[in-house]
């Protein structure tokens, strides 16, 4: 799941899928920026984290990064609240703590963006030194920018980071890693899932009125004991049960 600074929407989230830590979960990245609560939804992951360190994995997205943060909103926010950015040091050396990827029952793979050339078996990703700031190109790069898209191979990503890749792309990793599926976030769904490749790939939104004006819903991916998956659709928590932002300056407008 990606809930994308969404603080009263990751609380929505656990009434739906149920608490942590009587409910397994697993979020693939992204809980900061492009809001007002970043620094208390990525803490209550934290805390979460701390408290049921096997009931919660928490990957890394591409908004974990010190560069991207200073851009879309988090920084900011840290300084606005704490008057100092001591907080964003800190929690930005948390994320390169963070997972590039994680397995369900070596079956289903889970990152944030998508595969990369260089990654073609799951032991590539083993070995990448992920405790730095997100490099601009190379495999971690990709994990966290790259596409699926409805072409042959692999194609530039007009992101500007990572590639865009197709069906035969997913169908050959997962044939040579034996795996199901490939779950993965990082695109805005308005329907709050998307499936790809016959079954083979799916991405899952859990931010719904993503940027409070896209109007899309956000789903839960919930797998059984068996992994047979369903899909829980939520829309944002009700406007009541939510404080009111403190003001910020513009930042860019873009979508990933």
């Amino acid at each position: 799941m990606c809930i994308r600074d969404r603080f009263y929407d990751l609380i929505e989230l656990f009434k739906i899928g149920g608490e942590c830590p009587e409910t397994n979960y697993l979020f693939m990245g992204d809980y900061v920026d492009r809001g007002h609560c970043s620094v208390e939804t990525f803490l209550l992951l934290l805390a979460l984290k701390v408290r049921y360190p096997e009931r919660i994995i928490l990957i890394r997205g591409n908004h974990e990064s010190r560069q991207i943060t200073q851009v879309y909103g988090f920084y900011d926010e840290c300084l606005r609240k704490y008057g100092s950015v001591n907080v964003w040091r800190y929690c930005t050396d948390v994320f390169d703590c963070l997972p590039l990827a994680a397995t369900i029952d070596d079956k289903i793979l889970c990152i944030h963006g998508g595969l990369s050339p260089n990654v073609s078996t799951l032991d590539d990703i083993r070995t990448i030194d992920r405790k730095k700031e997100v490099p601009h190109d190379g495999p971690m790069c990709d994990l966290m920018w790259s596409d699926p898209d409805d072409i042959n191979g692999w194609a530039t990503n007009q992101r500007g980071a990572g590639y865009t890749f197709g069906a035969d792309i997913v169908q050959k990793f997962n044939q040579e890693n034996n795996l199901q599926l490939i779950c993965r976030a990082h695109q805005l769904v308005m329907e709050g899932y998307k499936v790809m490749f016959n079954d083979q790939l799916v991405t899952v939104w859990s931010a719904p009125n993503y940027c409070y004006r896209c109007g899309n819903v956000a789903s839960i991916l919930e797998l059984d004991e068996n992994l047979n998956k369903s899909y829980k659709i939520f829309e944002a928590a009700p406007q009541e049960a939510k404080g009111t932002p403190a003001e910020s300056k513009n930042i860019p407008d873009y979508f990933l």
